[in-house]
């Protein structure tokens, strides 16, 4: 196949993205107004709901990113084909940045370092807040996260909308913002992690706590990526270019992060239950009983065992129709793992409310509206990259 075939080629997405675009933009408002209704009928709930919410849809913007790099510094091909979804995902940062205005006005809600009162009990607890944990810390960090994670964003949209114009060439810049970057994205999402979630048990600590949320943020966007690439498989151009190889190495990956996240989170188990200290201890043996270790059980049959039993078979991880279910599946649970991270700070005993599931939903139709929009933008290849162009060639050979 020709180049100037490639090129003539149709790779913008197909209508199916302004329906998708439309049908979440409807339910993110609807699921958006009830949770601000709620925000002044129970606002502690709301900002409890609100941080589970906010943090599985900006791991998937984040996980994005960090994909997006990998990609660039690998070269290959199973990121040629999600490249440009991978690209939308990150360009939803502008509205998590906005979003998370609501974690700030409710920051005494949620953390409990905010409490004079309850610093005054512990001095542990006192000596962080006086080194770390302040309010104008929390902010100014919070803005460094996010300039950190838009620089890298908008340097990797811009040289990428670069290759949509002729020649076709290969951008080494791409890799030398990728290399660090990939750096700065592990350094910053922890500190971002610890910040705004691990603090919420201050001063207890973890050293491996911020790698799990790493892992899962990947996990989730590949997922999502499966989703997207199964959804438009059916259609053109994606069904001219993605082959179950492709599909192929996507399941592997998602296979990988469940590994990944399965061992990290018994390594954190096991060190911390081995230390056999009281200020350590406490976290685990909060979510081990009182009705917690129910979700902790479903964790581990539904998170890890059964998704890595189906994805060790190469039938299964070939075939987008089979994958896309548990691609969707493995989304949900993660929140269900933020969920079980963060809501029993304030319960120690099972507890779920409305609101933990209006309040997701609402946040990410809001993120998959503006998803679909980013994706519409572009074409679903980078035009004149040279990967891009020798894998059109290949699939009309």
């Amino acid at each position: 196949m020709s180049t100037a075939r490639v090129n003539n080629l149709d790779l913008l997405a197909p209508p199916v993205v302004q329906t998708a675009q439309q049908r979440t933009l409807i339910v993110g408002v609807i699921f958006a107004v009830i949770s601000a209704v709620f925000a002044f009928i129970s606002p502690d709930q709301f900002f409890h709901s609100y941080l589970i919410g906010y943090m599985l849809w900006l791991g998937l913007t984040l996980g994005c990113l960090a994909f997006l790099m990998l990609q660039h510094v690998t070269g290959g091909v199973w990121g040629t084909v999600i490249r440009r979804p991978l690209e939308a995902g990150t360009r939803t940062l502008p509205l998590m940045a906005v979003l998370f205005i609501p974690v700030i006005l409710g920051m005494h809600h949620l953390y409990g370092w905010m409490d004079p009162a309850t610093i005054a009990k512990d001095k542990r607890l006192h000596d962080v807040t006086q080194a770390y944990l302040t309010h104008s810390g929390f902010i100014i960090r919070a803005v460094i996260y996010f300039i950190i994670w838009g620089l890298l964003i908008y340097w990797l949209n811009r040289a990428s909308a670069a290759q949509d114009e002729a020649p076709t060439r290969d951008l080494p810049v791409l890799r030398k913002i990728s290399a660090p970057g990939l750096v700065l994205y592990a350094f910053s999402a922890s500190f971002a992690i610890i910040d705004w979630v691990m603090s919420l048990n201050a001063p207890w600590i973890s050293t491996i706590y911020a790698l799990i949320f790493i892992v899962g943020q990947c996990l989730s966007a590949m997922s999502l990526m499966v989703v997207v690439e199964t959804i438009f498989y059916k259609y053109k151009p994606t069904s001219v270019f993605l082959k179950p190889r492709e599909v192929h190495d996507h399941g592997k990956l998602m296979l990988t992060f469940v590994m990944l996240w399965a061992y990290f989170s018994f390594s954190q188990l096991l060190i911390t239950w081995a230390g056999n200290l009281p200020d350590e201890i406490t976290w685990f043996t909060r979510r081990l009983g009182g009705g917690w270790q129910g979700v902790g059980l479903y964790l581990f049959l539904f998170h890890f065992a059964i998704p890595f039993l189906l994805l060790l078979s190469r039938p299964f991880k070939r075939n987008p129709r089979t994958l896309i279910g548990l691609a969707a599946w493995m989304i949900f649970m993660r929140a269900v793992d933020l969920y079980w991270y963060i809501e029993p700070t304030w319960h120690p005993t099972f507890y779920l409310h409305f609101l933990d599931f209006v309040v997701p939903i609402g946040i990410g139709g809001l993120w998959l509206a503006l998803f679909f929009r980013n994706l519409k933008s572009r074409p679903l290849l980078v035009v004149h990259d040279p990967k891009a162009q020798a894998l059109l060639e290949a699939a009309h050979d």
